[in-house]
């Protein structure tokens, strides 16, 4: 790995992000496509934007991404993880405030599978008493 390059694969659900980071204009690139293409909900690009904000290294970065899996919302919340990851290995003084935003911690939430004899995960079939 380069000096210039930082790597970080960023999970959540079933989407998985692979970021890489290195010292650029700002400019995103998410599954070869501009980050408002990819993401057309602006609430989706905030949220990939929070740890380049709470590290004051907004616009500094250019990132290239390749994420797969999962919707939309998982995948941004993949992203920011990998993103995170990524600037933790540029500098070891963000892991403190990123930590304690909670971006660094892997979102252990997935869906519960179905179970046999039931119509969902937990949920049962109506009962009829006649």
């Amino acid at each position: 790995m380069t000096e210039d390059r930082f790597y970080a694969t960023g999970k959540r659900k079933t989407a998985v992000a692979r970021v890489w980071l290195k010292h650029g204009s700002g400019d995103i690139q998410v599954n070869k496509n501009p980050i408002t293409d990819y993401f057309p909900r602006e609430t989706l690009r905030m949220m990939i934007m929070q740890p380049f904000e709470l590290t004051d290294t907004l616009g500094k970065f250019d990132a290239t991404i390749n994420v797969n899996g999962g919707g939309m919302s998982g995948q941004a919340g993949a992203i920011r993880h990998g993103v995170s990851k990524a600037l933790t290995q540029h500098d070891s003084s963000f892991r403190d405030a990123l930590k304690r935003a909670g971006f660094i911690t892997r979102d252990p939430r997935v869906k519960e599978r179905k179970k046999y004899g039931l119509r969902g995960a937990r949920a049962r079939f109506q009962y009829s008493k006649r």
